[in-house]
């Protein structure tokens, strides 16, 4: 996911304004309202992954939806991950990728990790979220 109109610009923002590229990545529209089809609510919690985790993917034969879902599938993933390991934060790379830092200056690349869940469920977003936290 490229946000090219945070651009340079958006990486001044962010260092004075994370909270609000945190609302703003967490949106997550598109996933929120098909788990809420499937009866699950998503409240960027670590067992809200666990429950995504669980969804139908009935989104896998539509090449439309798919892309969308994959984005916001791995943006979810970085605001349960900023929003409950300490130290994690949002940052925007100067491609417009949004990626998730951590204290030790290792970078997420969660919105790949949510377009390979989307497409083919591997690797679970609660697996990856495991693996982050260890760290």
């Amino acid at each position: 996911m490229n946000i090219p109109f945070l651009g340079d610009r958006g990486e001044k923002r962010a260092a004075r304004d994370p909270e609000g590229i945190a609302e703003l990545l967490s949106e997550c529209e598109l996933l929120r309202a098909q788990a809420a089809r499937e009866g699950v609510q998503l409240d960027d919690s670590v067992g809200s992954l666990e429950a995504v985790d669980q969804l139908v993917p009935r989104w896998r034969d539509d090449e439309e939806t798919l892309p969308r879902l994959g984005n916001d599938a791995g943006l979810y993933l970085g605001t349960v991950i900023v929003r409950t390991v300490p130290g994690a934060a949002w940052e925007i790379r100067s491609d417009g990728q949004p990626v998730v830092r951590l204290d030790s200056g290792r970078e997420f690349d969660v919105v790949a990790s949510g377009h390979e869940w989307a497409a083919s469920g591997v690797p679970e977003l609660s697996q990856l979220y495991a693996e982050v936290a260890e760290e």
